[in-house]
């Protein structure tokens, strides 16, 4: 009988499985021991590159560091430069915006509206004595315009003022117009007319009217005598009726020489709402002059240098006279280009064609002087003709400025 061997049990205890744990962990342990030598093996760096110094640093030569100080202080003056330059740049732009600031005010302050607040009416004292003044009193007054009663260096006279800041330092300083006007009665205006006479006879002699002495005295002055009259036309032509009865002379004449040779206008008017409305005229004549006179004066920006509205430019040498010529005989009514140069062809100077007329013999020659030249135009040949040749005539020599040509 044969006899089967058991497999053999192994049986394993407790204190096994603490030794086969304790084995475990000290592989682990052994292994993890291991990396970190592994890793400080290749992080740090040999002994001999850890103890070698480090490099000295190289010096440098003396021109080196002068070429660099010299840099520095190169780029240093052109930043400050620039700053400046930046800074005049700024200064200047403020200065332009300030001079464009003062010229449009300046500008603002010469339109009428605004030109008429610098202006007062200087009334003399002595026209609230006579009856009427009250309405210029109360037109002013309407108008919101300044008016003052002050004394004034001629009776029942009427002057105006301005005020200039820019001319006082402490403060705002006025200017005198140049205007004046005086209010005459119709034997005032008489006795005027009588001295002014006188002037005229003796030719020069000076004027015993203590008006017109007043007045010659001062001569800047641009004056108005306003002659109070009713019935204006009526009484004008009596009081020259008057005139001519009593001293033996025309008013007419009277009245042109002040004009002509005095510079004094004279106007009758019919009570003080005339005398008002010539008044009202002469402060929005002054109102309006600074800003015309600015106008006047100044270039204007679209006129180029050269010819201009139809004009012809004269140089000193006398160069564009022909052309001239040409133009004034273009501005005849009906003269066209091609008749004007016809005349200035034959004749080149207004000089020479009144030489001509004056070596004709008769008067219906010399109107018919230019009737024959022939005018060459696009089309057929034509003569200048009897009428532009008369027309021609009369605007040359004749003595009436009145005269119609046609």
């Amino acid at each position: 009988m044969t006899t089967l061997n058991k497999p053999t049990i192994w049986e394993i205890s407790d204190s096994d499985t603490e030794v086969d744990e304790e084995s475990r962990s000290d592989l682990e342990f052994n292994d993890s021991a291991k990396d970190s030598r592994v890793t400080n093996v290749l992080v740090r760096p040999p002994s001999d590159e850890r103890d070698r110094p480090s490099p000295a640093k190289k010096r440098r030569s003396k021109e080196e560091i002068e070429a660099d100080k010299e840099k520095a202080r190169q780029r240093r003056e052109a930043r400050e430069k620039h700053r400046a330059a930046k800074e005049r740049e700024k200064q200047e732009k403020r200065k332009q915006q300030q001079k464009r600031k003062e010229a449009a005010q300046h500008l603002n302050s010469l339109k009428p509206e605004n030109y008429l607040k610098c202006l007062t009416v200087c009334i003399d004292p002595a026209l609230l004595q006579q009856q009427g003044c009250d309405v210029l009193l109360g037109t002013l007054s309407s108008f919101d315009w300044r008016y003052s009663i002050q004394q004034q260096p001629f009776t029942n006279s009427i002057t105006w003022t301005r005020d200039v800041p820019q001319q006082a330092e402490d403060g705002e300083g006025t200017v005198a117009e140049d205007q004046l006007v005086q209010l005459l009665s119709p034997s005032e205006f008489l006795d005027v007319a009588m001295s002014v006479k006188k002037m005229i006879d003796n030719e020069g002699e000076e004027s015993v009217c203590p008006i017109m002495k007043g007045l010659n005295q001062d001569a800047g002055k641009v004056a108005t005598l306003l002659v109070t009259l009713s019935q204006t036309e009526y009484r004008r032509h009596a009081l020259g009726e008057t005139f001519q009865s009593k001293y033996g002379g025309d008013i007419e004449e009277i009245l042109v020489y002040l004009q002509l040779d005095k510079n004094i206008s004279v106007f009758f008017v019919d009570g003080w709402q005339e005398v008002t409305d010539h008044v009202c005229a002469v402060t929005k004549s002054l109102s309006k002059r600074p800003l015309k006179q600015l106008t006047e004066q100044s270039e204007l920006p679209f006129c180029v240098d050269g010819s201009w509205a139809s004009g012809v430019r004269v140089e000193k040498d006398g160069c564009g006279l022909k052309q001239v010529w040409s133009k004034q005989i273009q501005q005849l009514n009906r003269v066209s280009q091609a008749t004007a140069s016809c005349v200035t062809a034959t004749y080149p100077s207004p000089q020479l064609l009144l030489q001509a007329y004056k070596a004709a013999s008769s008067e219906e020659e010399r109107k018919k002087l230019l009737a024959d030249l022939a005018v060459k135009g696009e089309g057929k040949d034509r003569r200048v003709g009897p009428e532009i040749s008369t027309r021609v005539y009369r605007c040359l020599t004749a003595h009436n400025p009145e005269l119609v040509l046609d």
